[in-house]
């Protein structure tokens, strides 16, 4: 697939027990877009994964890393994944996209000496737009998450790629994501979040974004232990056949094609 747009998907973990027992992976999200690599919040396995992967993923040739925010399960291993991209400094380049508090801070999880093994670190920010070489992306508004926390669209002419990642849900929150042909959404919970101070969305939260947003493709992933019983890939059966749209729940190592 060299020459084709896709994003593979290195892990669908999505709650502490579920990442701490590995019952779905949390290596996080590959992307090649337009001949760009780009990696999207290395979690706890990332760089365990991209070895394992058929055919390998080889961090050397990426060109960026994007952080979403500075949870565990997001940014684990972004440390590796830079020296793994920069032949441990000693070819430097490639670019760091990441929130403040991911780089100073009390929250902040970047090393210090590997930061000069990158050509730039840009520091993202809510509702911008950026480039990586060919790829245009922006950010959302800020998600109700408790750290600084932002979703990512990747504006592939004509298709959108959006990541609603993890949030608390929120009467805006679906706005951001309009005109979204295929919307990556962080479903941890399979019913509401059994305590208001959980900032993660529930299934009802994913129906009103759903309806509202009406992307062609709506994928499900990072899940946690209640929509792992519920069976994830049933679920999204359900929802295709209540809202009307092509619905699918990611597995570990599924690839989609992006074209």
């Amino acid at each position: 697939m060299s020459d084709t747009n896709y994003m593979k998907f290195l892990g669908t973990a999505g709650s502490r027990w579920v990442v701490a027992r590995q019952l779905r992976a949390s290596g996080g999200i590959y992307l090649q877009l337009n001949g760009t690599r780009i990696f999207l919040d290395p979690g706890p396995g990332a760089l365990v994964r991209c070895a394992q992967s058929d055919p390998p993923i080889d961090p050397a040739k990426l060109q960026a890393v994007i952080l979403t925010h500075s949870h565990i399960d997001h940014c684990n291993d972004v440390n590796i994944m830079i020296d793994a991209m920069t032949g441990g400094g000693y070819n430097r380049g490639g670019t760091l996209f990441a929130p403040v508090s991911c780089l100073e801070g009390e929250h902040a999880v970047v090393l210090r000496y590997l930061r000069s093994f990158l050509n730039s670190i840009v520091t993202l920010e809510p509702d911008r737009r950026y480039m990586i070489e060919r790829v245009a992306f922006h950010t959302s508004k800020p998600h109700d998450h408790g750290v600084d926390t932002f979703g990512i669209t990747f504006d592939l002419d004509p298709l959108k790629l959006s990541f609603l990642v993890d949030t608390r849900y929120f009467e805006e929150l679906p706005s951001f994501y309009r005109g979204a042909d295929i919307l990556v959404v962080y479903v941890t919970f399979f019913e509401q979040p059994p305590h208001p101070g959980i900032m993660h969305l529930g299934l009802d939260d994913v129906r009103a974004i759903a309806r509202e947003v009406r992307p062609r493709q709506l994928i499900l992933t990072h899940f946690g232990l209640s929509m792992l019983e519920a069976d994830p890939s049933r679920v999204a059966q359900s929802l295709t056949d209540e809202l009307g749209l092509s619905v699918i729940a990611a597995d570990d190592g599924l690839v989609v094609p992006l074209e």
